[in-house]
């Protein structure tokens, strides 16, 4: 069995960057943060163990010191907390605020705005809370039940896929000949490059592991693109999901793994594989030792 990885993969800036804030802080106030800093429970376990309460809504906020998210906060939301008496702490990742930056203008600019991504998404209703008016788009249907407008100004949800982005744009500009749309590219580049390489990775491949938590939307559009490409894919959050049945002595195997996936998570993955690899079949569903997180 051969094992490959994806030329890009894994954690991206913007959540090393959270957190690090996140545990930095920590060690010197008793902090909250409102909704989970990133969609991995690996990296959610760790920062319970440096004392980082995360909670869901604001009225269960017991700490001064309140964190957001890397996925970001309307300015709205984060007023709120202000008046509450909070002081509040921006994990924010600098491209959703470029997202967040690119929306305004456009709103300023007269163009009614449209935003391809998951509505219940927290980015996507960070991206939304400060409107008055506004449309989130993921499929051609929603693009069809769109009512006309002037003026669309588009952006999108850092972390969908580039080809899905596009081809609603196209969509949009078919359906309203007469309207101007105009798109701002706010998918992010560790986005582009994990979804270009996953499709490489896919296309060279017997088998496809996507390692990333549960409910990380970039993980699961990781599993989409290998799918197209592959046809066994599957999704994991930790060696621990790994099953012999899913391998061949004879496979390639591919590892890719989302924007908030803990390098240790994907080495011992890639641990797992090379122990089934080198004895030439499923030695356990336990994965061997593999490297300590660094934080």
């Amino acid at each position: 069995m051969k094992i490959i990885r994806a030329d890009h993969l894994g954690m991206c800036f913007g959540v090393r960057d959270a957190i690090s804030l996140a545990t930095n802080l920590a060690s010197t106030e008793p902090i909250t943060i409102l909704g989970d800093l990133v969609h991995n429970p690996k990296v959610l376990q760790r920062l319970d163990r440096h004392g980082i309460r995360s909670v869901k809504e604001s009225e269960n906020l017991d700490t001064s010191t309140v964190m957001i998210t890397a996925h970001g906060s309307s300015r709205r939301g984060i007023e709120t907390l202000i008046q509450q008496g909070h002081r509040v702490i921006e994990a924010t990742c600098p491209l959703v605020h470029l997202a967040h930056q690119a929306i305004q203008s456009l709103v300023g600019e007269g163009y009614h705005p449209v935003v391809i991504g998951r509505a219940n998404h927290v980015e996507v209703r960070g991206m939304t809370g400060d409107l008055m008016a506004f449309d989130v788009i993921l499929t051609e249907s929603d693009v069809n039940a769109l009512p006309p407008r002037k003026r669309f100004g588009v952006v999108a949800q850092t972390t969908q896929p580039v080809d899905r982005v596009r081809h609603l744009v196209a969509r949009l500009r078919d359906r309203f000949p007469a309207s101007e749309v105009r798109f701002v590219d706010t998918v992010c580049q560790p986005t582009k490059q994990r979804q270009h390489a996953a499709e490489e990775l896919a296309h060279r491949c017997d088998v496809v592991v996507v390692v990333g938590g549960n409910h990380s939307n970039n993980t699961h559009e990781l599993v989409k693109t290998c799918q197209f490409e592959c046809p066994r894919v599957h999704q994991v959050e930790s060696a621990h999901d790994l099953r012999s049945e899913w391998f061949e002595p004879e496979d390639t195997v591919g590892v890719t793994a989302g924007t908030s996936t803990p390098d240790d998570s994907i080495v011992e993955v890639e641990a797992w594989l090379r122990g089934v690899a080198c004895s030439g079949n499923a030695l356990s569903k336990s994965p061997v030792t593999a490297a300590k997180a660094v934080w």
